[in-house]
């Protein structure tokens, strides 16, 4: 069985609302892991201008059968609009970081 993994991307408002929203996903065991980059400088196209934020990143790593419930979760805790929720595939992993990813996320 082929299992796809992925990291999965957003960018919060500040910083605790990034730990709420990797609380929540850890909990549900929606997400192995998460690391929180903060401050970072965001610019983006919103409502037609270029605008420019001070925000937070966080990084996830899941499994590519659990985004649904993974993105309606953080739709349901995010303060934004339209917030950025972007999963890329894992191509290669160690072993053992794999297969603790495996052990600790919802089945």
């Amino acid at each position: 069985m082929n299992i796809a993994y992925i990291m999965v991307l957003v960018t919060t408002n500040n910083k605790p609302e990034a730990e709420k929203i990797s609380q929540t996903l850890l909990e549900k065991k929606l997400i192995a892991c998460a690391n929180i980059i903060s401050p970072i400088s965001s610019c983006f196209l919103w409502q037609g201008k270029i605008d420019k934020a001070t925000e937070s990143l966080i990084i996830m790593k899941s499994r590519t059968d659990l985004f649904p419930e993974l993105s309606q979760q953080i739709k349901s805790l995010h303060s934004y609009e339209i917030p950025e929720i972007l999963a890329l595939p894992i191509v290669l992993g160690s072993t053992d970081y794999i297969t603790w990813m495996q052990s600790v996320l919802k089945q």
